[in-house]
């Protein structure tokens, strides 16, 4: 056998679960694979050499065109709600599951081509991805990962040498995304709607042990399941509400029971603060707006725990145990957020009150179209009279208002036992200078596209220290112009 000199040593175990669980098959090969981008950093996290991975047999991995010894290349099924609708059948109908890898840490990983190819789940797709879209997943994942949201992350970035056709013919790409798992609410949906409740028992038992194995010590294990999920994506959700970001297509499909952010497609940030910003293009009716977030997650959990009813317990109990159980996503939703929007004002001990000071800011900003990332950062430096309010109120039309509101944090601050610059320095480490805009993101694909890689490569180092301010990157904090503002984004289906 010809030796390799890229070892992966994958443990498939998602690949031994029953034959109805997924479709084996290989990537389809492309014609010409090119590493673009490669992520040395997780590499190493992941035990891998990341030198031999930018060989030519190790790029021909990350395109798909060469299997490693121990992989077992699998394309998962699922079903799940789109937009509200329901689809019977989905799957990974352009990715393909290599492997499992533990890392140095002992966490488990899948290790995913995307943009692999068709597969049985691809139905009138042709399987392969276009290089903006795998390029905004990277960026925008592992910029998600720096701001310390759970996130799948990008490993590699690969064009293919061949063309894909969407409104326009675009270069074709491959993304190696790594993610603490791939089972999603859709998954469980999808053996649900056939009733076939030994794979939920064998889903939810794997997920459990992967996963949440402390629910495998409660007396009701997949209760605890369902309180693990539900606690999870209460806190997800949060965090996205914390940094503006906008997921754009929450369907059941895209929602990982592992608790992270996967499946970045129309994804975008806010730039001017309004709950009802929709950036999505495919997203005609607003239902994922960014203020919508939360309900839908709440939406999501629910047809989730309407799955594990047959493993719950006696119908008519197992309603009422899963009723009980996701009653509780809007409290802990809330908490969550609170508790994030208290350290992103400097404050630190729970007070009544607290809630509402957060929304009237909230309010304001909306009313007066106010940049969120940089409202936010800019209230770093204005805990004190005299430091930073001239500035900061430019960006409300009630300036009235504004100043209410600003006295009001002011003395709250003052019961705090945290002295200025300790508060200050807090302050820094929960609100971002750098989030991915929207225009810059596009600035890059548009020059990747010419083949000019350098601006995506500096946007990058730029969001891997989002809580620092390098004067050399100051740019990458002011909002788009008027004609940079991006309008929408767009899936890369």
């Amino acid at each position: 056998m010809e030796a390799q000199i890229v070892t992966f040593l994958f443990d498939n175990t998602y690949a031994r679960l029953p034959d109805r669980f997924h479709t084996r098959l290989p990537p389809t090969p492309v014609k010409a694979p090119n590493l673009v981008q490669f992520n040395t950093g997780l590499a190493g996290e992941l035990g891998l050499d990341a030198e031999a991975l930018q060989t030519p047999e190790g790029v021909s991995i990350l395109a798909g065109n060469k299997i490693p010894a121990t992989a077992d290349p699998i394309a998962m099924v699922y079903a799940g709600h789109q937009f509200g609708h329901w689809v019977s059948r989905l799957g990974d109908g352009r990715a393909i599951l290599l492997g499992e890898l533990i890392d140095r840490n002992g966490v488990r990983y899948d290790i995913q081509l995307k943009g692999a190819g068709r597969t049985p789940y691809s139905r009138t797709g042709d399987g392969r991805a276009a290089l903006g879209p795998v390029l905004r997943e990277y960026i925008v994942s592992e910029a998600m990962t720096a701001l310390g949201i759970p996130s799948s992350r990008a490993l590699a970035a690969v064009t293919t040498g061949e063309r894909v056709f969407r409104e326009t013919i675009l270069p074709g790409a491959i993304l190696t995304r790594v993610a603490k798992g791939h089972v999603r609410v859709g998954t469980f949906q999808y053996f649900a709607s056939r009733q076939d409740t030994e794979a939920l028992s064998v889903l939810a038992d794997y997920v459990i042990a992967r996963h949440y194995p402390a629910a495998s010590e409660k007396k009701n294990g997949y209760l605890a399941l369902l309180d693990a999920v539900i606690e999870a994506q209460a806190e997800l959700i949060a965090r996205w509400m914390h940094v503006g970001f906008i997921h754009g297509v929450m369907n059941t499909d895209n929602m990982s029971i592992a608790g992270e952010t996967i499946d970045y497609g129309p994804c975008a940030f806010l730039d001017d603060y309004h709950p009802g910003t929709v950036l999505s293009s495919v997203d005609q009716g607003g239902r994922y707006a960014y203020g919508n977030q939360p309900t839908i997650a709440h939406w999501n959990v629910i047809r989730f725990a309407q799955c594990l009813l047959p493993l719950l317990g006696r119908e008519d109990a197992a309603v009422a145990i899963a009723q009980d159980a996701v009653n509780k996503f809007p409290r802990l939703y809330q908490s969550a957020w609170l508790a994030g929007m208290r350290d992103k004002l400097g404050l630190h001990i729970d007070q009544e009150g607290d809630l509402e000071l957060a929304e009237s800011l909230c309010k304001l900003m909306a009313a007066a179209g106010a940049d969120f990332t940089n409202t936010f950062r800019a209230l770093c430096d204005a805990t004190r009279p005299g430091h930073g309010e001239a500035s900061l109120r430019e960006n409300f039309s009630n300036k009235g208002a504004f100043d209410a509101w600003l006295a009001r944090w002011r003395s709250r601050l003052q019961t705090e036992p945290t002295d200025d610059e300790a508060r200050v320095a807090s302050m820094r480490r929960a609100n971002p200078a750098f989030i991915p805009r929207n225009h810059r993101v596009e600035e890059v694909i548009q020059a990747a596209m010419r083949g000019d890689f350098a601006p995506f490569e500096t946007l990058l180092h730029v969001l891997s220290r989002p809580y620092e301010e390098p004067a050399d990157y100051a740019h990458y904090t002011k909002p788009p112009k008027p004609e940079e503002v991006v309008h929408a984004t767009f899936c890369g289906t």
